[in-house]
């Protein structure tokens, strides 16, 4: 590979994974792309470099098979100089509390494999002594509501897992960003009923990712910025009044 900046996207199949990828081709970095579907995986690594005209590589991955994310750092064969984890999965809020092994694959898929990994990789560039990770959370994890609380613990565990990090390997050259996205109209997001004026685009969470990370170096980001102050104001609501808006 070139000397070029590199960055790894972790879920880089999904709509803002790739739209990420595209946004950090588009700057001239060398994009790796992993995820578990390695077929289309390279068809986004072969869309970029048809657009971009330069290098991605495509790369197998699967975050909860905790047991190779060393092999598959050390497989890599450097170090990259900016990770971005956008592994996730929405999964069913009511069948998730009848069926506790789809409880289970949802907060291992938004919490236990993404944060395991990025710890990982955080202490690999705490010793090279530089680097960025990106993890995308939620603002379902500001505050627990009925109507998706397994979805939303889980990014509010990894929300606080990336706060620990960041100020864990403070003055150790990581950079820890976290970011929340809000509504992003997405496969995952398809069929829902979705508010215009707070839902982003993917191109617009590829955007303020690579400025935030890249450019003014932000700790914690909400792609949409009023989404801060709405999570400002439902962070604020007495619980006993909370409890009566089956939010």
């Amino acid at each position: 590979m070139s000397g070029q900046r590199t960055v790894l996207v972790l879920g880089g199949t999904s709509d803002i994974g790739f739209a990420i990828a595209r946004r950090y081709a588009e700057q001239g970095w060398t994009v790796l792309l992993a995820a578990r579907d390695a077929d289309r995986a390279e068809r986004n690594a072969n869309d970029l470099r048809l657009r971009y005209r330069g290098e991605a590589v495509a790369v197998a991955f699967d975050a909860l098979s905790l047991e190779f994310h060393a092999r598959f750092l050390d497989g890599l064969g450097m170090l990259p100089d900016t990770a971005v984890c956008v592994i996730g999965v929405l999964g069913d809020q009511a069948r998730a509390e009848a069926d506790p092994d789809h409880a289970a694959a949802i907060l291992r898929a938004n919490f236990e494999g993404p944060a395991l990994l990025l710890g990982e990789i955080a202490r690999r560039m705490a010793a090279r002594g530089r680097g960025t990770i990106v993890g995308v959370s939620s603002v379902a994890g500001d505050r627990g509501r009925g109507s998706n609380y397994v979805y939303g613990s889980a990014k509010a565990g990894l929300t606080a897992f990336l706060s620990g990090l960041r100020n864990r390997f403070a003055g150790q050259g990581v950079h820890v960003m976290t970011v929340k996205p809000g509504f992003v109209r997405t496969a995952m997001t398809e069929g829902m009923k979705l508010p215009g004026q707070i839902t982003a685009e993917p191109g617009q969470v590829g955007r303020a990712v690579y400025r935030a990370a890249e450019k003014s170096r932000r700790n914690v980001i909400y792609v949409l910025p009023v989404w801060r102050l709405i999570m400002l104001i439902i962070g604020h609501i007495p619980e006993f009044l909370f409890k009566k808006l089956k939010l």
